[in-house]
């Protein structure tokens, strides 16, 4: 025979769609559970004690008994040996008030009502959001007003160009930031073609504001070029520089910072620091330099190829400088042990370059770091291809 306890977990499976019922206006209850146990002859005959004593505790709890909660419907039921019993046969709930009663839902219940009518008077197209959302509603610590605000501005302002703490809504400063993953949720719904990078999960990355961005690192290796009047060495944020169309020839990204303070005069060349390492992917949607010459020198490991493989899936003309085998070999002794990259093959590497990562995964010294290159070695190169 089903316990009280047993009812409970079984109704609570209903409160999600207890709640969608009620957003899209669809009756729920009367709702039954008919399956509360066969009662076989021998419980009758042999267990009958035991039997009273479950049904007595399901009545117990009951409307039956309290006046509210669960049901317990009876049929008359016939045995060969004992004659006919009153047995119960369904548990009913009849209203909402006796489901929420029952699962200690009153509160919730109360809150989901509240909050549902102050969001769809408020902005009344959020109902379809509502429906798959429906449990955010039943929270009481939820501030539904000062969201509402938040969305109302950004329906009205879907790209304010300002930093978060800028916008003029009448929150405190970090209401966003505290409620981060609703707000974005409501406005993923409420303004989808205002959303600036769909992979990005940072707030004000996502949408149209100003961030703290990425400051990309200049330098003119031609005395002939300069960059906002008189400036050789500048750095500005990423956004300045993917709006930038400069009249270099050749572009030469570096992984070391050092490496890049120290490049030498080269013709028609500007070279780029964008923080180092795997940071190449901030120069990803840059659309002006897919049609410059670009040159990439990073270390000779592992890591340092991966890194080459990741600015060619952006660029693929990118040419590799100071990463071949004459250069590690002519610098091997200071070659150290490098960390492993788990790529086993990088499918941009032209055959050379291929080839040499194939064999630093052989090696014990699989390391040589761009700085440990000479600056005599760099300058020749370097005057040699250019």
């Amino acid at each position: 025979m089903i316990s009280p306890d047993e009812i409970k977990k079984q109704a609570l499976k209903w409160w999600r769609p207890l709640l969608q019922s009620t957003i899209s206006g669809e009756t729920f209850f009367p709702k039954s559970i008919d399956r509360i146990g066969k009662i076989q002859p021998g419980h009758i005959t042999q267990q009958f004690e035991v039997l009273q004593q479950e049904v007595a505790t399901l009545y117990l709890h009951s409307k039956n008994q309290t006046g509210i909660g669960y049901l317990v419907k009876t049929t008359e039921k016939n045995f060969r040996r004992t004659g006919s019993h009153e047995l119960p046969d369904a548990i009913v709930f009849e209203t909402v008030e006796d489901y929420v009663s029952f699962t200690d839902k009153k509160k919730e219940w109360k809150v989901f009502l509240l909050n549902y009518e102050k969001v769809i008077k408020g902005i009344p197209r959020l109902k379809a959001w509502v429906l798959p959302n429906c449990m955010w509603l039943t929270d009481a610590q939820t501030n539904w007003d000062d969201i509402l605000k938040v969305c109302r501005y950004f329906l009205d302002n879907p790209r304010p160009n300002l930093y978060l703490r800028q916008l003029p809504i009448a929150i405190h400063t970090k209401f966003i930031e505290d409620n981060i993953t609703i707000i974005q949720s409501l406005l993923d719904f409420l303004i989808p073609h205002h959303i600036r990078n769909h992979q990005q999960k940072r707030f004000a990355e996502r949408y149209f504001l100003k961030y703290d961005e990425p400051l990309i690192r200049i330098r003119m290796l031609d005395t002939h070029l300069t960059c906002f009047n008189t400036f050789s060495d500048i750095s500005i944020p990423l956004s300045d520089f993917e709006k930038l169309d400069l009249s270099a020839r050749n572009i030469l990204i570096t992984e070391n910072k050092m490496n890049f303070l120290t490049l030498p005069a080269m013709p028609s060349t500007i070279a780029v620091w964008s923080g180092g390492g795997f940071n190449v992917s901030y120069l990803r949607n840059v659309v002006w330099l897919a049609e410059k010459h670009i040159l990439y020198w990073g270390d000779i490991d592992e890591h340092g190829f991966q890194i080459l493989h990741q600015l060619r899936s952006y660029y693929p003309n990118t040419q590799s400088i100071m990463m071949d085998c004459k250069t590690f070999e002519h610098f091997s002794e200071f070659a150290v042990a490098g960390a492993r990259n788990k790529s086993e093959q990088l499918s941009l590497l032209n055959d050379e370059e291929r080839k040499l990562f194939e064999q630093l995964k052989l090696m014990d010294k699989s390391r040589l770091e761009q700085e440990k290159i000479s600056q005599g070695y760099v300058e020749e190169y370097l005057k040699s291809l250019l």
